[in-house]
């Protein structure tokens, strides 16, 4: 039980408890978390996949604290999930929550489906982004891809 309260304790939370932001050290300058690592588990074929998300937004007067962005990816990555929709949902939560000019989010993972049974590609990797706003635009886009390398 305690196992599948931690794989699956994404549901028990609300992404609005966690994205509490505030002004003070509001800036205008992209904020950028790379490389969070997170595990969930393939709605589809009920196998695990894991790996990394970076998160980058543009301020608009508010800002959150670094750990609220971890936390959130925890919420939705701690439930049944596909790859594209984890990192949409993500973004359409700072969107709602945050409000920034833009924002982009980046996933990078590995899935046991693909590993372990089907075509059995033991190292390849899929990639998702979802992207919102200002980061449309290309010269916004390439600063967070440059600051995530």
């Amino acid at each position: 039980m305690r196992s599948w309260e931690r794989l699956f304790g994404g549901y028990k939370q609300n992404p609005e408890n966690v994205l509490k932001t505030f002004v003070e050290g509001s800036c205008d300058e992209m904020v950028v978390l790379k490389d969070i690592e997170f595990y969930s588990t393939c709605e589809h074929h009920f196998q695990p996949f894991f790996g990394t998300i970076s998160i980058g937004y543009l301020p608009n007067k508010r800002v959150l604290g670094v750990s609220k962005l971890a936390r959130l990816v925890e919420i939705y990555s701690r439930r049944l999930q596909i790859q594209e929709k984890l990192s949409a949902e993500i973004a359409d939560s700072l969107m709602k929550y945050l409000n920034p000019l833009g924002l982009m989010v980046v996933c990078k993972a590995q899935h046991l489906c693909v590993s372990s049974r089907g075509v059995e590609k033991h190292k390849a990797v899929m990639i998702t982004s979802a992207i919102r706003g200002v980061f449309k635009k290309p010269e916004v886009r390439a600063e967070f891809l440059d600051f995530i390398k």
